[in-house]
């Protein structure tokens, strides 16, 4: 008798999982099918490429290792890399100090719903957008700031034709821009700090600086090294902002490694050692974000 009733609920019970899986093959095919065609397919094509001599005048001729040998010895793609990189330390680290800034002001004193959609307003706008205003607002002769300068008694700084100064500017851009969902990512991790420890640490008479040092870094660390991941990743692939300020100028001064890219693909039609320099660039972020990852062992909390 209970064998056959185990065998009547178990048979509906398996007909359920069977649809379930139906279904949710349906649901994931949508997306399945787009990381295929725009990513996956993409990445395999380029790594082909890299390996080929390709215009697209000429079929891809195989030409083994010789784009990356010429990658080696390439003095722009040093360079490229060079500003690259003093960009992403300027970017991430004036990023995320304010956003953690702000972030902890908004964990102690507010958390208004307002204050917050303020806070991510400039990320809705789109980086070309923001670089045009900032080119405008900074131009050497006719921008609002250097209009100001110039008011106080200042001589006009070139913010977007000197090479001291047009990383640091586009760097500050694109800042302005994503320092505001930084925050709230960060933001969110502080939410995630049980509110008994900031009031035992108060108890035992702590101030603010003791328990930002000895409780909200300890227990953020995992968050905070997850999202340094994210913008760091999204610093090197920094493209538009630069495109529409200063085209790489000037004398390569901002010519990023996406710039770099983008004039041997689209300038120069050198498609296979665009690829090479595309793969060059996948190969140093995996380097980056496997050491970041497990130097700052972003898969552990100390709330465990």
């Amino acid at each position: 008798m209970s064998t056959a009733t185990t065998s009547t609920r178990s048979a509906p019970t398996r007909r359920r999982r069977k649809d379930d899986t139906k279904l949710a093959l349906l649901f994931i095919t949508p997306a399945s099918v787009g990381l295929l065609v725009f990513l996956v397919w993409p990445l395999l094509t380029g790594l082909y490429y890299s390996f080929t001599e390709y215009t697209t005048l000429t079929p891809p001729q195989w030409v083994g290792l010789e784009n990356y040998s010429r990658l080696l010895s390439d003095p722009v793609f040093w360079n490229s890399l060079k500003v690259t990189i003093w960009y992403v330390i300027l970017n991430i680290g004036i990023q995320t100090i304010v956003a953690l800034v702000v972030a902890v002001l908004m964990q102690r004193l507010t958390q208004s719903t307002v204050l917050r959609s303020l806070v991510l307003a400039p990320y809705l706008v789109s980086n070309v957008v923001a670089a045009l205003v900032f080119l405008w607002i900074l131009d050497t002769q006719l921008g609002i700031f250097n209009i100001f300068l110039q008011w106080i008694g200042f001589d006009p700084v070139a913010f977007w034709a000197s090479e001291t100064w047009v990383i640091p500017t586009i760097a500050l851009v694109n800042v302005w821009r994503h320092v505001g969902y930084t925050a709230l990512l960060l933001f969110a991790g502080l939410q995630s700090i049980p509110a008994h420890l900031y009031e035992a640490a108060r108890t035992e008479g702590a101030g603010e600086i003791a328990m930002f040092r000895r409780i909200t870094m300890p227990l953020l660390r995992p968050i905070l090294a997850l999202v340094l991941i994210m913008t760091i990743i999204g610093s090197f692939q920094v493209f538009d902002t630069v495109s529409v300020t200063t085209g790489g100028g000037p004398a390569d001064a901002s010519k990023v490694l996406q710039m770099y890219i983008y004039d041997n693909a689209f300038a120069q039609y050198e498609f296979g050692y665009a690829s090479a320099l595309s793969v060059a660039l996948l190969v140093i972020l995996m380097i980056i974000t496997f050491a970041q990852y497990r130097m700052s062992n972003a898969g552990q909390s100390d709330l465990d």
